[in-house]
């Protein structure tokens, strides 16, 4: 038995290239499995079998486990054993025999053309909050990055000139266009705004709190929350609806599925493809948009 899960935390990282919250998650779930092997007096790892790991899963079925933690706990497993064959400890791997429930995944909820315009015109630019809010939502909606990518964001990551943005992710970088009325409200929070908020603090940050450090998950959350109640939006909204909706729109209106995976930073098409599902939907709306974006050629009175 591992003493710890220190050397398979170093294997998720360095030899698997896997994301933080991946690690975390595979990390918990393998720390569930051996508590659960102490607990039933299985102390030795060669020993694991087959019928072992289908009764640690009847275990988790009788404290209702979801189906979608179920699969996600065997594939946790499946790498765990992996690491441990390379390892040296077995000599196959037993969760490899063990098949997976199949799931059915809940369609991402959508916001429509109407509610993104609606949520887009709440700040008020006036102040410098309504200044840096504007351009944030308008940037998570022009380049459909996650709101924990936004919040990461450095000064030096925004091209002003090509209305461009770089996202850096452990895996790569890549680049992504911004509509103009984007590059103008990001234009006028990093000219006007953003100096009088920075501390040393906030570093290089690109967006910061009013305190002048940067930004988190939480804390934009809570705004867009805020904006979303004060437009009279009543779903359950989320940072994450906008990255679903900049997909959806620009497939809906002509953009290759290859290219919003692209955009997206999705490192398996099928994550994409849920987007063709939403397409059809015989309730879900559909509305003109202009050159696979809504606001890509937005009044040129918005530019500065």
């Amino acid at each position: 038995m591992l003493a710890d899960c220190s050397e398979f935390a170093d294997y998720l990282e360095n030899r698997k290239g896997l994301s933080k919250n991946t690690q975390v998650s595979y990390l918990r779930d393998v720390e569930g499995f051996l508590d659960y092997l102490v607990e039933g007096e299985l102390l030795d790892l060669t020993k694991i079998n087959v019928k072992t790991i289908e009764g640690y899963f009847d275990w988790l079925e009788s404290r209702h486990r979801s189906p979608s933690t179920k699969v996600r706990t065997l594939a946790s497993l499946r790498c765990f054993f992996q690491y441990l064959v390379l390892r040296g400890t077995l000599s196959t791997n037993p969760a490899k025999l063990i098949h997976p429930e199949k799931t059915k995944k809940k369609l991402p909820q959508i916001l429509t053309g109407e509610e993104i315009s609606l949520l887009l015109e709440q700040p008020d630019i006036h102040d410098l909050k309504g200044v840096r809010d504007k351009a944030m939502l308008e940037l998570l909606y022009a380049t459909g990055i996650r709101s924990s990518e936004l919040i990461q964001l450095n000064v030096e990551d925004v091209n002003l000139h090509t209305g461009s943005l770089t996202c850096k992710k452990e895996t790569g970088a890549r680049r992504l266009p911004m509509y103009p009325a984007a590059v103008a409200a990001l234009s006028d929070y990093i000219c006007r705004v953003r100096p009088l908020l920075i501390n040393d603090a906030g570093g290089q940050a690109l967006f910061t709190n009013l305190n002048g450090s940067r930004l988190t998950r939480q804390g934009f959350w809570k705004i867009v929350k805020g904006y979303a109640q004060k437009a009279g939006i009543t779903k359950e909204i989320t940072p994450h609806m906008l990255r679903h909706s900049f997909a959806l729109h620009l497939l809906e209106n002509g953009a290759g599925l290859k290219d919003i995976q692209k955009m997206l930073g999705h490192a398996d098409i099928s994550s994409t493809q849920v987007y063709l599902r939403l397409m059809d939907d015989e309730n879900h709306f559909k509305e003109v948009y202009n050159s696979c974006h809504p606001r890509a050629k937005a009044n040129s009175g918005l530019q500065r």
